[in-house]
């Protein structure tokens, strides 16, 4: 096992609790997750600690969070290729930009997604997140895929690597960073401290693991037995 999958397990071995009992796998039915690339890596540890095996998960551009306009029209072609292969379907991406339009087309779809407007606020908590935000509203959030990707979606995305002079233009208004983190990573944290020291912000860490991302796997697993089973 290497070693990025036996910090998975470490974060995962609280969490298991929630999960349907183990005589419960053979019955669920298949299921579609269709989810942001940048919740890959933490949806197959999900998946593999649920032992979910009729659970297929599909993502999308992680980059889209650029383009906004793309996220409803690509999950609406996920969801229409995928009638008829799979008894369910979830979609797991925040608003994300989209000023209610993903909403309004699973509305129309009959899909249902995870709860809130970004990954941040569902791996922070909601009421956490609510507090945080309301008493410092000058928080920049990262999460271990941010980290990992610093320099290509930050840096590199925003052009800073070829205009520093905007670095003010785009943090000016920011106090903090606030690394939200999923794995108790000393290597990750080290990285987001120094991502926060060269935007010129103050650093908080926050150990949250899959907050409610893992709650409504969990749910959406149990679910899955008691649709087969009633």
């Amino acid at each position: 096992m290497d070693e990025v999958a036996m910090d998975d397990d470490r974060m995962l071995a609280g969490w298991r609790h929630a999960l349907p009992a183990a005589g419960d796998h053979s019955v669920r039915p298949s299921t579609l997750f269709i989810a942001c690339g940048a919740l890959a890596k933490e949806l197959v540890a999900l998946k593999r600690a649920t032992g979910w095996t009729e659970l297929t998960i599909t993502c999308l551009p992680a980059h889209w969070h650029n383009t906004p306009q793309d996220i409803t029209p690509g999950v609406r072609r996920k969801i229409r290729s995928a009638r008829g292969t799979y008894e369910q379907i979830f979609v797991i991406y925040g608003d994300c930009g989209t000023g209610g339009e993903l909403d309004r087309m699973l509305e129309d779809e009959g899909v249902e997604r995870i709860p809130g407007p970004h990954c941040y606020q569902f791996f922070m908590g909601t009421a956490d997140f609510e507090a945080l935000t309301d008493g410092e509203p000058g928080c920049f959030f990262l999460t271990d895929y941010l980290v990992r990707h610093f320099d290509r979606l930050i840096i590199k995305g925003l052009w800073l690597d070829r205009h520093p002079e905007l670095l003010p233009d785009y943090f000016g208004h920011y106090t903090k960073v606030v690394y939200l983190a999923q794995l108790d990573d000393p290597a990750l944290t080290a990285r987001a401290a120094k991502a926060a020291a060269r935007l010129g912000l103050a650093f908080e860490h926050r150990l949250v693991g899959y907050g409610e991302l893992g709650t409504f796997v969990a749910n959406a697993a149990g679910a899955s037995a008691a649709v087969v089973t009633a």
